[in-house]
C-alpha cells in the first residue's frame, strides 16, 4: 500500500534540548497508527512538525504528496490536527462552529453548509447542529472537535491525546468513530498514553523514546500474516495434545495450560488451515482454534531502546 506520510531525518530543537533526534518512517494510507511512548519522548513535537506548526532544524515531511515546509498552507487543506488541549467556541451553535471552521480552511462560500452538515453525519452530531458548544457533555465535545478537524475532508487527520478526560462510554465512541474514519478513507496518527484503548482501533504502533523512533511495525495486518499467535482449546482432556503440537516444525513458544493451549505459528493462512485440519484428523477434541492479537501493552513492553525503525 502507497505511503501517505513520509517523515525523513527530522530533528527539532527547543532551547537547551533536543526534542527529535533523526526521526524516519513512512505511514501508510488507510491505516490507524498508535503513536506510543513515555512523556517527554518528543510525540507532540512530531505531530505539531507533521502538521507544520513547528519547523524542524532539519529534514522533510512530506502528506499527501506536498511538502509540508515549503507549501504549509497548502498542506493544511490535506490534513487534519486536533491537539490535546484544544478550544471551542462556546457560544457558538454546533453549525457555526463548522461553518467557522470551514471558511477558515479556505473552502469556497457555496460548499461550506454542505460540508458543516456532511462532517457533522460523519461524527454522529447532526442531531446537534443548532445546540451551542459550551452546552454539549465532554464526549460530544470531542466528536465537535474532530468534526471540525476533517470538515475539509483531509486525507490525513492527527490526534494528540484525543481520550483525555472522556468518560469510558464516551471513549467506546470515539474509537468507533476512528474505525469508522478509517473506513471512509482517511489516515489517522494519534497519540495516546491508554494503551488499551488504543489497541481497540489500531492497525499499527510506533513507539517513541528519547526523540527517536524506536519501532514501527503492524498489528495483526499483513506483515504479521505469517507469525501468528495461536490459541487452541480442548472440549475434554487429551493426552495427546502436547505430543501432536511438538511435531509440528512451525510451532514455537508453546505454552500448555489445562485444555488451553498458546503458542506463535510461522505459516501463512492456509498453513494454518492445513494444521487445524491435522489436529481434527488425530482426534484431538477441540473446541476452539483463533489467531490472538498481542496486545498493544505487551507489544510496547516488549520493545527494546536500542531497536529502530526501518524508514
Amino acid at each position: 500500500m502507497a505511503s501517505i506520510v513520509s517523515v525523513q531525518g527530522v530533528t527539532f530543537d527547543y532551547p537547551g534540548t533536543r526534542a527529535l533526534e533523526d526521526v524516519s518512517f513512512t505511514i501508510e494510507a488507510e491505516t490507524i497508527t498508535a503513536l506510543v511512548g513515555p512523556n517527554g519522548a518528543g510525540k507532540t513535537t512530531l505531530l505539531r512538525c507533521i502538521a507544520g506548526l513547528d519547523a524542524p532544524n532539519a529534514g522533510a515531511i512530506e502528506v499527501a504528496g506536498l511538502d509540508v515546509l515549503r507549501e504549509p498552507r497548502e498542506s493544511h487543506r490535506r490534513m487534519g490536527f486536533l491537539a490535546d488541549s484544544y478550544g471551542l467556541y462556546d457560544d457558538l451553535g454546533v453549525e457555526q462552529c463548522l461553518l467557522h471552521r470551514a471558511a477558515a480552511l479556505g473552502l469556497p462560500a457555496e460548499r461550506q453548509r454542505p460540508a458543516a452538515r456532511r462532517a457533522a453525519e460523519r461524527l454522529a452530531i447532526a442531531d446537534r447542529l443548532g445546540q451551542k458548544a459550551g452546552t454539549l457533555s465532554r464526549g460530544l465535545r470531542q466528536r465537535l472537535a474532530i468534526a471540525e478537524s476533517i470538515v475539509h475532508q483531509p486525507p490525513v487527520l492527527l490526534l494528540d491525546e484525543p481520550a483525555s478526560g472522556l468518560d469510558p462510554e464516551a471513549r467506546v465512541g470515539l474509537a468507533e468513530t476512528l474505525v469508522r474514519l478509517k473506513g471512509e478513507g482517511v489516515t489517522v496518527i494519534v497519540s495516546s498514553h491508554i494503551l488499551s484503548e488504543l489497541e481497540d482501533y489500531s492497525t499499527h504502533m510506533l513507539v517513541m523514546r528519547g526523540g527517536r523512533v524506536t519501532e514501527q511495525r503492524s498489528l495483526g495486518g499483513a506483515a504479521d500474516a505469517g507469525r501468528a499467535r495461536i490459541l487452541l482449546r480442548l472440549a475434554r482432556p487429551d493426552s495427546r495434545l502436547e505430543t501432536a503440537l511438538k511435531a509440528e516444525a512451525a510451532i514455537r513458544d508453546l505454552v500448555i495450560e489445562g485444555l488451553t493451549a498458546r503458542f506463535r505459528f510461522e505459516g501463512d493462512a492456509m498453513a494454518r488451515a492445513e494444521l487445524l485440519g491435522r489436529l481434527v484428523g488425530a482426534g484431538l477434541p477441540l473446541a476452539d482454534f483463533a489467531a490472538e492479537r498481542e496486545s498493544l501493552q505487551a507489544l510496547y513492553m516488549s520493545g527494546s531502546p536500542e531497536r529502530t525503525a526501518a524508514p
